[in-house]
């Protein structure tokens, strides 16, 4: 049975920083590894701007309890981990993203932790360098043929690496750059693709 490595935000669950800009009105915020491609650049920015604005983890936290997945997010999650072996490889943190997990059926998660201390978010640790693509060729190494699906520039590494890898909602700046990618704009749509390319 394949392995099918899904991104997090933006295919199964909201963006969790663009929910906290919404709460607080600060359009930093709102960016995504869809707007800064380098990861590290982001979380740097997005940790000053915290600091600036005195963000507290009280405060994503309640955020966070306001979100639910994406509509239909976990009826996809279900069909398809009755077709692969699922795991989700995410550039979010466990602290952001485990209270999800139970609304998606607790599917295995791979991810990354903050340091917080006095509430606030104070650094943050990354599993590995290049931890998506690090992890599909884990599974290689397993022997695991690999299906990826994402959204976003830090996706493409991912993409790379797997056997096949497809894009779901992913805006048109990142299409033009990947045109080697299909594209699903609909879960019913990454079904029919995935399908496709799933092995035996």
């Amino acid at each position: 049975m394949d392995v099918l490595c899904l991104d997090l935000e933006g295919v199964l669950i909201p963006e969790i920083w663009q929910g906290v800009a919404a709460r607080t009105r600060i359009e930093a915020l709102n960016k995504t590894t869809r707007d800064i491609p380098v990861y590290d650049d982001l979380m740097k920015s997005r940790l000053t701007t915290l600091d600036e604005h005195q963000i507290s983890m009280s405060l994503i936290e309640d955020v966070i309890s306001t979100l639910d997945p994406l509509e239909g997010a976990r009826e996809f999650l279900d069909w398809a981990r009755a077709r692969f072996q699922v795991a989700i490889i995410s550039d979010t943190f466990y602290q952001f993203a485990m209270p999800f997990m139970a609304k998606l059926g607790n599917p295995l998660l791979l991810c990354h932790k903050l340091e917080i201390a006095d509430d606030r978010i104070i650094n943050y640790h990354i599993r590995q360098p290049d931890p998506k693509r690090c992890s599909v060729q884990a599974f290689h190494a397993l022997n695991y043929r690999v299906i990826a699906a994402g959204d976003s520039y830090n996706d493409v590494s991912m993409l790379e690496e797997a056997d096949a890898g497809v894009f779901f909602c992913a805006p048109e700046n990142v299409r033009s750059q990947f045109p080697q990618y299909p594209a699903a704009e609909s879960y019913d749509a990454l079904k029919a693709l995935l399908e496709n390319l799933r092995g035996n």
